[in-house]
């Protein structure tokens, strides 16, 4: 009876973690270029001799890498993301990668992000642009020409989430591994003038955050009565009744 009770508190630990990662991706349901957190679970053997327990895992975040629906600004600056890639800004917490891509100049020419972090290119050096030279034309490689002169280019990379990630601001992400600049992919591009929504669809997602909550209910309620079960056999063993 105790071990059930083992078994329903990791289930208990899974189902909270999920419950706080869905309850966040429906919180940045319209966040731009938010990727939304899934968390894949493993069963755990436990050696509970003569027999083997299943426990539940505490669970793997992941990133989901489908790609939000794009929104046409007409922006000459915001810019959104073709394929599997990302930004890189740098911030405070090191440089981070962003599908974000609404940028603004500063006095200086800098271009960066909404919250000013400077956005980078394909070498990991921040970008600077001519404040006073035209129009900026930002090709699909990233390229970025003004008065008909490449004067830079955007950083397209790719990144190896599996060793784990931790968010940074709303839809910037921190890879425990190093990103590495996109090479020789023609499957990846910019669009300028778009900026990329958020991939969460929010139905979809509240409804599982519902179903999850109920399951969390469910097992709080099972592990009540099987307390109250063991209080039960513990008396009657005990010759209390």
């Amino acid at each position: 009876m105790q071990t059930g009770l083992y078994v329903a508190v990791s289930s208990q630990i899974a189902l909270e973690k999920r419950m706080n990662t869905l309850a966040d991706n429906v919180a940045n349901s319209t966040t731009v270029g938010f990727r939304s957190t899934e968390v894949k679970f493993n069963q755990l053997l436990g050696d509970t001799r003569p027999t083997k327990v299943s426990f539940v895992s505490e669970g793997q975040e992941f990133l989901n890498t489908n790609n939000g629906g794009l929104d046409r600004t007409g922006n000459q600056l915001d810019f959104a993301i073709k394929g599997d890639a990302w930004f890189q800004i740098d911030t405070p917490a090191g440089s981070a990668l962003t599908r974000d891509g609404r940028f603004t100049l500063t006095e200086t020419g800098d271009l960066v992000t909404l919250r000013g972090y400077p956005v980078l290119d394909a070498g990991g050096a921040p970008i600077r642009l001519n404040s006073q030279a035209g129009e900026i034309k930002v090709g699909a490689d990233g390229a970025i020409q003004q008065n008909g002169t490449q004067v830079a280019a955007l950083g397209l990379y790719e990144a190896n989430f599996a060793n784990g990630f931790f968010r940074h601001d709303n839809s910037a992400v921190i890879p425990n591994s190093a990103a590495a600049p996109v090479v020789d992919r023609f499957d990846v591009g910019v669009m300028q003038g778009y900026v990329e929504e958020s991939n969460v669809n929010p139905v979809q997602e509240m409804s599982q955050l519902i179903m999850v909550s109920r399951a969390f209910e469910n097992i709080t309620s099972l592990m009540r009565d099987s307390e109250g079960s063991l209080d039960e056999a513990i008396k009657t063993l005990g010759g209390s009744k």
